[in-house]
């Protein structure tokens, strides 16, 4: 369970706190004074502080600077401020602070907040882990698979992670991006500095380029005190930027200067602000064809593509989606207190057979759903999601063709998908389509990609790209890895 410290020396925000959070998945633990807030990191770390800018033995930014000298110095950092004033805290965040608040505090927000700090303590504090090439750690995430294409991956991460380069990590939903991207961060230089990670597409176009750069007191309806952006906030460390694609044209500029010069302005301002951050990106989309559709910018895309790596789909990892199971049986099991040892032969059979369009994250959906309704043992065929019970099977190339008898069911796809917990139906759905479209192309031209592409309104490269992201195979007959479970 995450500890939060809350450093305040008025009873009744200890109080409150107390309150907001009691019976939560939060421990909580209070200190009153500097001398106190010190003690408790040195004692036993928190994941994240919460801390008063005016103490009673301690004056600014003397406890900040205190707790981030202790032995680590990536404790997310909330400060609170009620003196009118937040220069202070700006002050703090400049220096890498997570975030600060004005009293009086708003639950809501305050949870929020929180709630991004933990997950950003975890993120920067639990092992992302390579068991092929280092020991397995006895906590924490593991990049589990054996087959080629993980191989390669591993090598990858070992190649790249201590050289200070941008990093580009491709690959379909669910594939397991953002842990790459932590394993690369962890075995890097600067992995005892800030990782903060940013999902491109969950901020809203006009509200992304204040969060990654910050913005100026009065730079548009709304802004009513200066904020610090995650470029500025995470100097001397590292930014993750998860969907990367889509960043708005904007955005896409300031990155671009930010990644060339190491520098921007905040939205509003003309002051110079220097970002000594490395950058790791990811993205499900092909970002050739954005180019190619004036989508996204070609000069961004050659700045951030120094050094790509490429997560395979799960369809594609053969033997890997066994060893994933017995992985996440053991993890979710122990987590979810459901003593299973062993999957049924049965239910092993369903699930080696079902194609996986949502990839590792939809996995580690079924497996939960499955292990909560396991009484006993063993993990047996009648646990299993009905989605994924009732997915029937059909040889490769025996799929559909066209005509409505071979028809592809959308609406058993998108209630599938819900009923997995899908929470990016709308990527996942775009890829079925273009899988769907350049299948039935392909088959059209006899295999013939020039042709295809040529139907199709893009490159020969950026086809054989999609044909080797969305698992597709060319032989005498064309067919997607999911027509084994779609027809």
């Amino acid at each position: 369970m995450p500890t939060l410290l809350v450093v305040d020396d008025e009873p009744a925000i200890q109080h409150a706190f107390q309150r907001a959070f009691r019976g939560g998945d939060i421990a909580l633990r209070a200190a009153g004074t500097a001398a106190e807030a010190v003690a408790e990191v040195e004692r036993d770390r928190p994941d994240v502080v919460v801390l008063d800018v005016r103490l009673p033995d301690a004056s600014g930014l003397d406890t900040f600077h205190r707790i981030l000298r202790k032995p680590d110095a990536r404790i997310p950092v909330i400060l609170v401020t009620g003196h009118g004033t937040s220069d202070l805290a700006i002050e703090a965040m400049k220096e890498g602070a997570f975030e600060y608040l004005l009293k009086p505090l708003e639950l809501a927000q305050l949870r929020e907040v929180i709630d991004r700090a933990v997950r950003s303590s975890r993120l920067m504090r639990t092992p992302a882990a390579m068991p092929e090439v280092e020991p397995a750690p006895s906590a924490g995430d593991l990049l589990v698979g054996r087959c080629a294409a993980m191989q390669e991956v591993y090598k990858a991460v070992g190649r790249v992670a201590r050289q200070d380069v941008t990093v580009l990590i491709l690959g379909a939903s669910g594939t397991g991006k953002e842990l790459v991207a932590r394993a690369v961060y962890q075995h890097s230089d600067r992995a005892d500095r800030p990782f903060l990670a940013i999902n491109c597409g969950a901020i809203p176009g006009n509200l992304i380029e204040s969060e990654l750069f910050g913005h100026e007191k009065g730079a548009f309806t709304g802004a009513d005190r200066r904020r610090i952006g995650k470029f500025e906030q995470a100097n001397g460390g590292t930014v993750f930027l998860d969907e990367v694609g889509e960043l708005p044209p904007l955005a896409q500029v300031k990155l671009l200067r930010v990644l060339q010069e190491r520098q921007f302005e905040r939205v509003g301002g003309n002051e110079l602000v220097r970002a000594d951050v490395r950058v790791i990106a990811a993205t499900n989309a092909d970002l050739e064809q954005m180019v190619e559709n004036g989508r996204f910018r070609k000069d961004l895309y050659f700045r951030l593509n120094v050094f790509n790596i490429r997560l395979p789909p799960l369809c594609d990892r053969g033997e890997d989606i066994a060893l994933l199971l017995d992985h996440y049986v053991r993890r979710f099991g122990k987590e979810l207190n459901r003593p299973v040892r062993e999957i049924a032969p049965e239910a092993m059979a369903i699930l080696l057979a079902y194609p996986w369009p949502g990839n590792v994250r939809e996995l580690q959906s079924v497996i939960k759903q499955a292990l909560l309704h396991t009484r006993g043992t063993t993990l047996l065929a009648d646990f299993l999601p009905a989605q994924v019970k009732s997915r029937p099977q059909v040889a490769p190339g025996e799929g559909p063709t066209n005509g409505a008898a071979g028809a592809f069911d959308w609406d058993e796809f998108v209630a599938s998908r819900i009923a997995a917990g899908s929470e990016e139906l709308y990527a996942e759905t775009l890829e079925r389509m273009e899988r769907e479209l350049l299948v039935r192309v392909l088959r059209h031209t006899g295999g013939n990609q020039l042709q295809a592409a040529k139907i199709l309104g893009i490159t020969r490269g950026s086809l054989r790209s999609k044909i080797r992201a969305l698992g597709i195979s060319i032989s005498r007959e064309v067919w997607s890895d999911d027509d084994h479970g779609d027809s």
